[in-house]
């Protein structure tokens, strides 16, 4: 009898517990909506009648404006190759770095541990960083440059380490007896085992790559044809404005076809689109991910 009460119990909390979560996704979606039905609707009504869940005056002009030439196209391209390239080459070079430091076995770890650490807390600036780059390194007007400066972040490759040392050193010991070399530990039995950590350490990196937009301003502002997704979004919306606020001042410019309001949030879904679709592959990593680093220091 007292069984039958406690699981009742528990089945009522879990029905309300289901459905807080559903009411807090629900009012987490619809800002969401707002912005999609502002994406498709007039200038001028937006303007007049504000903001709506179904669009009062459906309009595609916003679209035409931000999908209408080849240049968004191009930093489509730019942006995929960014976030696809530099999120392996990033997976695989914090890896190499993350696994000899969650052993023992590296002579001189602790000097090399605290040598990433002290990264994270001061930088060279970025006067420095930009001779380095464009003088030294000759990267600029290149798609490289969104790349290899930030191809190993030091809290991401902390993560990672931590990961790799809550693995049981048990498996790395007993491949070695059987003649495998470190790479090919890393390889076939530590990645494998850290599916969640990669996942989650890749969406942070896919992130990063995704929504880089000041070092193109810095490096690649000459060359249209290196210039991420959100870089030429920026430029779009700043003409936009610029355009807006001129025919405001009274200058004898037509503001009258420029959808300026709806622009930045047809920007907004053409910019966030392919994350949200890339989100439900790495999802189901995520229940493991989310301790990532927190087992050991």
């Amino acid at each position: 009898m007292k069984q039958s009460k406690l699981q009742r119990k528990v089945s009522g909390v879990g029905i309300v517990s289901c459905c807080i979560v559903t009411l807090f996704a629900v009012l987490c979606l619809v800002p969401f909506l707002y912005i999609i039905a502002a994406s498709f609707s007039d200038e001028s009504s937006l303007i007049r009648e504000g903001y709506h869940l179904l669009p009062r005056k459906i309009s595609f002009e916003a679209y035409q404006m931000v999908l209408g030439g080849r240049q968004i196209w191009d930093s489509y391209k730019v942006s995929i190759f960014t976030a696809l390239a530099g999120t392996f080459l990033s997976l695989f070079f914090s890896s190499m770095l993350a696994y000899p430091l969650s052993t023992k076995r590296m002579k001189y770890g602790p000097a090399i541990n605290f040598y990433v650490y002290f990264t994270m807390l001061f930088s060279g600036g970025l006067v420095p960083t930009y001779i380095l780059i464009s003088r030294y390194l000759k990267l600029t007007n290149t798609v490289w440059v969104l790349i290899l400066p930030v191809l190993v972040i030091p809290w991401n490759m902390f993560l990672l380490r931590n990961f790799y040392a809550s693995i049981p050193a048990s498996l790395a010991e007993s491949a070695k007896i059987d003649g495998a070399n470190e790479f090919t530990i890393l390889v076939r039995i530590i990645l494998p085992c850290s599916k969640p950590a990669l996942a989650t350490v890749g969406l942070f990196y896919a992130l990063g790559y995704w929504n880089e937009w000041f070092k193109a301003m810095l490096y690649n502002s000459g060359d249209k044809e290196t210039w991420p997704l959100q870089y030429l979004i920026m430029q779009l919306i700043r003409k936009a404005e610029t355009i807006t606020n001129m025919a405001a001042q009274g200058m004898n410019i037509s503001s009258a076809n420029m959808p300026s309001s709806t622009m930045k949030m047809a920007t907004a879904i053409c910019t966030i689109g392919p994350i949200v679709l890339a989100y439900p592959f790495a999802q189901r990593f995520f229940t493991g991910g989310i301790m990532v680093g927190s087992v050991k220091g």
